[in-house]
């Protein structure tokens, strides 16, 4: 470090010619040794919960009187179907047309309108980066059991699809949004940052959800491409236990490239009717054929349909229903 001052330079050039006058002040005296300080234990710090507002509080009461009511007829069924659901290997191939080849919204949708449009076939070519995130106002014990959800389902469908999907929050490429009301109104320029391209219209929706839009999912290619490049699945936190269950199967598995629902399918969560509140056995092999290397991401119904036809006959051939 260097030091200026006339003070300390006149001092010096004393000193060089053997003049008198610059007397040498005596060392300071030494300063007893600090003690030594005793270790600090330090908590990590939780995550901040922020109390929901009455419109979020009520819209849980909401949610869990639809539970019970589709409880009360027999719905949200968890047993991937039985005896009392078959199906054959035509059944299956025209379901996987339906549902993997069709659009459930337009691109520029509102979520107002289902609105089916033919879709080429797409899915995932890469390994899935998934990122689970919450918002301020879902409590902590909440979140430790959507994060385990999510883990086991993500390894389910990475079994069925061959798809490594790692869960991580290092540049994600899939990202589980667990938002209440409060937290979703609050994350419209966050998702725009996520998604430049995305539309005012779909925007404006995610924000606004109405009500009986219980979850939703985002998907996004590169242009002129029909493999995903990044997605992102939106479930509400006002949600019972059950149905973010349901939300985490059907809206994930859409993510994978079953992005349409038909009334037709069963047993099936792809399915408005909601029958069944998590993935079925006819869901999973919907998910097998999505991902046989038979069909190619891009081609259109006309082409994929046929050799869905043979997939869906050699599985069965297997034994599967």
């Amino acid at each position: 470090m260097r030091i200026t001052g006339t003070y300390l330079r006149g001092c010096a050039l004393a000193g060089l010619i053997g003049l008198s006058g610059c007397v040498k002040a005596p060392p300071p005296p030494a300063l007893p040794p600090l003690p030594t300080p005793a270790p600090v234990s330090v908590e990590p710090l939780e995550p901040l919960v922020v109390p929901p507002s009455q419109i979020s509080k009520d819209l849980s009461v909401y949610y869990r009187r639809l539970q019970n009511d589709l409880l009360v007829q027999g719905l949200l069924r968890g047993d991937g179907g039985g005896a009392d659901t078959p199906y054959t290997q035509a059944e299956l191939a025209r379901n996987f047309v339906r549902i993997a080849l069709f659009n459930e919204y337009r691109d520029d949708s509102d979520f107002r309108r289902p609105q089916a449009t033919v879709s080429q076939l797409r899915r995932w070519t890469q390994p899935i980066r998934m990122s689970v995130e919450f918002g301020a106002t879902v409590p902590l014990q909440q979140r430790d059991q959507d994060r385990a959800s999510v883990s086991a389902y993500a390894a389910r469908l990475s079994r069925l699809s061959g798809i490594p999907i790692t869960l991580t929050d290092e540049n994600p490429n899939y990202r589980v949004l667990f938002l209440g009301e409060d937290d979703r109104r609050a994350y419209g320029e966050q998702l725009r940052a996520l998604i430049p391209s995305i539309s005012e219209p779909t925007l404006r929706a995610f924000v606004n959800l109405p009500r009986d839009q219980l979850c939703v999912v985002i998907g996004m290619f590169a242009p002129g491409k029909s493999s995903y490049v990044q997605a992102i699945a939106m479930i509400r936190a006002e949600h019972p236990n059950l149905m973010r269950s349901a939300c985490i199967h059907e809206e994930l598995a859409q993510g994978m490239g079953l992005a349409n629902d038909s009334p037709g399918a069963r047993p099936s969560i792809f399915n408005d009717d909601e029958e069944f509140a998590r993935l079925t056995s006819h869901d999973e092999l919907l998910i097998r054929m999505l991902y046989d290397p038979r069909l190619k991401p891009g081609m259109p119904p006309n082409e994929a349909a046929p050799i869905a036809r043979v997939i869906a006959r050699d599985i069965m051939a297997q034994g599967a229903s």
